[in-house]
């Protein structure tokens, strides 16, 4: 049943005219931050999108009550989305690193990128070696340092395909499709949030490394 009102104590699911908070999607988790307006406040605890397309903010009433047709200021908590942008691009760089020292066959087969860590599931067909760790994290430590430039850009469906740009085969794409390249190191579709410099991400560990399925290693 759609409730019109939420009062202090209570959990919500709000919907706003719009938004800045981003919504879950493709294996990134969803903004966080804080709802405030006339008489209430709100910290978001997670942010989803409908099948209909509508975001969503669920939210923990903190004081006072909300109820529909309020104005409301929408604030996204920018250190959680540092974070998480600082996964995201080294997701995007480790992608491109396997495939150079792993071979060509080596395909994302599923991500979850968070504020706290990133993890990436691929199809390969046997354990890494410690030699193999030490260079992928290598490699994608040097992109790091390299301060490489993080370019986004909106083209056709077929202009990204003619440009290399890596599709995930389990995706559905629109005419329009938003690439990311991170120099000239790597360049991929997505809709995530990412960085502006490949040198804000910081620094890239592999904490662990193991079969999740006949083929796929995470």
């Amino acid at each position: 049943k759609l409730q019109t009102e939420s009062r202090a104590g209570q959990t919500a699911y709000i919907i706003t005219d719009s938004t800045p908070f981003y919504a879950a999607a493709g294996g990134q988790s969803g903004d966080v931050g804080r709802i405030t307006g006339d008489g209430f406040t709100a910290e978001v605890v997670d942010t989803l999108r409908t099948p209909e397309g509508l975001v969503m903010h669920k939210a923990r009433i903190l004081s006072g009550e909300i109820r529909k047709g309020l104005s409301a200021e929408l604030s996204v908590d920018k250190m959680a989305r540092l974070d998480t942008a600082r996964n995201h691009t080294s997701t995007h760089i480790l992608h491109q690193d396997l495939k150079q020292v792993l071979g060509a066959h080596v395909a994302q087969a599923g991500s979850a990128v968070s504020p706290e860590r990133l993890r990436f599931d691929f199809s390969h067909f046997q354990p890494l070696s410690d030699g193999e760790k030490q260079e992928i994290e290598a490699i994608v430590n040097s992109v790091i340092l390299a301060d490489e430039p993080v370019h986004v850009r909106q083209m056709s469906l077929e202009e990204a395909r003619r440009s290399g740009a890596v599709a995930l085969f389990d995706e559905k794409y629109g005419d329009s499709v938003r690439v990311i390249s991170v120099g000239e190191f790597s360049s991929e579709l997505c809709g995530g949030t990412h960085l502006r410099r490949s040198s804000e991400a910081c620094l890239f560990r592999i904490t662990a490394e193991s079969a999740v399925a006949a083929g796929v290693r995470r």
